[in-house]
């Protein structure tokens, strides 16, 4: 029974598009508006609740698989200059135990130096530019 099941559904969703990275970010914040609504009185959340859900299975159902693609594709551009930011500064506060990161005053490269090395002059390995710094 349940593999039957199972087998019409797989049938149904070929040839759809199907879950993708902005599906499961509409899925995230469809919850907390849910979740919200049980605590906060928002004005139209019901209305809004609603338009999510409509958008998330429009696009899981959607036979247009290059348009659902490109708009994943933009989610993620989007996301990633979102998140980028975040990413570099965590990376550059684990390495600051054991290194300077200074950036070239000419090209703005990222330069990691070692720390304890007394004042060296630093060369830019993208346009060759040589500076003075403290490590």
């Amino acid at each position: 029974m349940l593999n039957e099941l199972r087998y019409r559904f797989s049938k149904f969703m070929q040839g759809r598009y199907g879950v993708d990275s902005l599906s499961r970010f509409l899925s995230v914040v469809l919850l907390a508006v849910i979740i919200l609504r049980m605590f906060i009185r928002i004005p139209l959340s019901g209305t809004i609740t609603l338009v999510i859900l409509v958008i998330l299975y429009w696009r899981m159902f959607s036979r247009n698989i290059p348009k659902r693609y490109e708009e994943n594709q933009k989610f993620l551009q989007i996301r990633d200059k979102l998140l980028g930011r975040f990413s570099d500064f965590g990376s550059n506060m684990s390495q600051m135990k054991d290194y300077h990161i200074y950036k070239c005053p000419r090209c703005n490269q990222k330069i990691r130096i070692p720390r304890g090395k007394g004042h060296i002059m630093v060369r830019c390995p993208k346009c060759g530019y040589e500076f003075h710094k403290k490590s």
